[in-house]
């Protein structure tokens, strides 16, 4: 499809997309939401546990929302998308990846950019449960790569789901990476770090044989800790391979349903080549927004909703 064009123009302030971020991520308060939460198994006797909310009358319709890098389903950016799926006749299950629920995953394995399995596994489990004839789909930053991978995977992707959006996605790890690694998002990084790290030392206290102190003494950068821990423990063969295999990329041309990406241009997370322009042209399901503004998962609107609620709200409501 064509590039969209956007509207989205917020308050001078939050026209600055360092503030945006951080409003979003830090500030931002998102009230009056209910969570049910449901613990499932994985195939490999894992678990992942899942955050249901529900509107007042039956609905047949579920949207099933991913956080990004060490977030999870109580994240305001979550929330707040969660809250606006209610009010609009959705029931909503917001999943928290492998580890990020506040109870470390039972293996040396967690989550990663690409594992998509885990997406196909809480898909099933809501299909076996035929309660529900319509799924969407909307993923954050990492969530987002998620989404858009298993949607352009070579698999059968059940008839049932209907739409998706994701919203900040680093389209091309490696791009985001090395944004990531710039000076102007040391913050970023480093808080990034400092979570992954206190998760891997007590990853090391279950599997002392696979994770050693001389092993996190070497993880410097992100980059470091993807050489050191994600690819090891996926099956990658190092941080490079992870984010060539994982990259969303390049599964864009084989989405086959209708599918909206919204990357602002401004997000100092994401790399030119985080935005799929020539892939949106070619792929008639395939919809690109990028505003000027919103930082990364930002997009501050009026009355506590941001503007990529609103516009995933009514995104959807298209092809129901």
């Amino acid at each position: 499809m064509p590039i969209i064009l956007s509207d989205y123009n917020p308050p001078f302030l939050f026209k600055n997309g360092h503030i945006s971020t951080i409003y979003s991520g830090v500030i931002r308060k998102v009230d009056g939401l209910i969570q049910k939460r449901e613990r499932i198994i994985l195939p490999d006797n894992d678990f992942l546990d899942l955050d249901w909310s529900y509107t007042d009358q039956k609905s047949n319709k579920v949207a099933i929302v991913i956080h990004g890098l060490e977030g999870s389903a109580q994240r305001p950016y979550i929330t707040g998308i969660a809250k606006q799926f209610v009010a609009n006749n959705y029931n909503v299950c917001a999943v928290n990846l492998r580890s990020c629920s506040g109870e470390p995953n039972l293996l040396f394995k967690s989550y990663h950019s690409g594992a998509t399995g885990d997406l196909n596994a809480v898909i099933q489990n809501i299909l076996q449960k035929k309660e529900y004839s319509e799924l969407y789909l909307n993923g954050f930053s990492l969530g987002g790569n998620l989404i858009l991978k298993y949607l352009g995977e070579k698999r059968m992707i059940p008839k049932e789901i209907k739409a998706a959006v994701a919203i900040s996605v680093p389209c091309d790890l490696h791009s985001s990476l090395r944004e990531l690694l710039a000076t102007r998002n040391k913050i970023y990084a480093n808080r990034f770090k400092k979570h992954l790290i206190d998760k891997l030392r007590a990853k090391q206290q279950l599997f002392p044989s696979k994770i050693t102190n001389e092993d996190i003494a070497q993880i410097k950068t992100l980059k470091d800790f993807d050489d050191v821990y994600t690819s090891r423990a996926h099956g990658f063969k190092d941080a490079i391979d992870y984010y060539t295999q994982s990259s969303c990329l390049q599964f864009l041309p084989s989405i086959k349903i209708p599918t909206l990406i919204i990357n602002s241009k401004n997000d100092s997370f994401l790399g030119k080549e985080c935005y799929p322009k020539k892939e949106a042209e070619e792929n008639s399901n395939l919809y690109l927004e990028m505003p000027n503004y919103g930082g990364h998962v930002g997009f501050i609107g009026k009355n506590n909703m941001t503007y990529t609620e609103h516009r995933t709200i009514n995104f959807l409501k298209e092809f129901h």
